[in-house]
């Protein structure tokens, strides 16, 4: 059974940045079936303003774009979010990310901005950069 995580945008930049690093790899878990994505609609849309916004520097077309996120959607668990646990975090923009996680029961936050997701403990989400959420689960191996 695959391990379900919510990505934040960051790991997804990171990842397509560069084919080194544990953001990459946890792509590439993605890609293979081991990792599932936890999604919801707002954060597909943010995926696709961040992604298009950075396609030049990421080498990318728009139409590349659309099919990746076309494949994260096919190989993602869908969650529709109901209620709004607004404000918990410092930064207003990951409060969707915050309660997707919520939302699905998902355990984990892997981003690269932990400090960001200060709070998110008492909702029973820990965020994790990629690096440690590899290393800890064990699905890095």
């Amino acid at each position: 059974m695959p391990s379900r995580v919510v990505l934040d945008t960051c790991v997804l930049v990171a990842g397509l940045r560069s084919r080194r690093g544990a953001s990459f790899r946890l792509l590439e878990l993605v890609a293979a079936g081991v990792v599932r994505p936890v999604l919801s609609a707002p954060l597909v849309l943010e995926y696709e303003a961040v992604l298009k916004r950075q396609a030049k520097v990421l080498g990318l077309t728009p139409g590349d774009i659309d099919g990746l996120l076309d494949d994260l959607c096919l190989l993602g668990e869908h969650h529709v979010v109901y209620y709004l646990w607004r404000p918990t975090l410092r930064d207003p923009s990951d409060e969707l990310v915050l309660e997707l996680a919520v939302a699905a029961g998902c355990p984990h936050i892997v981003t690269h901005n932990v400090r960001d997701f200060a709070g998110s403990e008492r909702f029973g989400v820990e965020p994790y950069t990629p690096q440690r959420w590899l290393t800890e689960t064990g699905a890095g191996s």
